[in-house]
């Protein structure tokens, strides 16, 4: 067993050692390609999530991180062009229905996610989406 709280406060350590004490709940990680490369387990996505963080866009993901991410609830959306675009305390408005985010006056297309996916995360993750089913 572990405790979400205490990994979620290591969260980003490598990149940004303030990054916890920055993050607002709600806030998005934007990144270039591969990321959560190096994370077969999903207490990776896990701690961002509980950190605070509601999405993860990004150029790419690794394929397990991506696949995690969507099973614990923390959506991941392939955005190939914003992450050049912008920077870190800028204001954006995701859209994940449209396929769409906003940020700086300009739209950028994301990938939508397939209908059962986007029920995944609106059910709050996997386990939580089965449970719902088997009731």
């Amino acid at each position: 067993s572990f405790d979400a709280q205490e990994l979620a406060s290591h969260a980003m350590a490598d990149i940004d050692p303030e990054f916890v004490n920055k993050v607002q709940p709600g806030d998005l990680i934007v990144a270039n390609k591969n990321f959560g490369c190096g994370s077969s387990r999903e207490h990776a996505p896990l701690c961002l999530k509980t950190a605070g963080v509601s999405c993860v866009i990004a150029e790419t993901f690794a394929r397990i991180f991506y696949r995690n991410a969507i099973n614990i609830g923390l959506p991941a959306i392939v955005c190939k062009d914003l992450p050049d675009e912008v920077q870190t305390g800028d204001s954006m408005e995701l859209h994940m229905s449209d396929g769409t985010a906003v940020a700086n006056g300009k739209t950028y297309t994301c990938t939508k996610l397939p209908e059962y996916m986007q029920g995944i995360l609106n059910q709050g993750g996997l386990i939580a989406s089965l449970n719902k089913e088997e009731k």
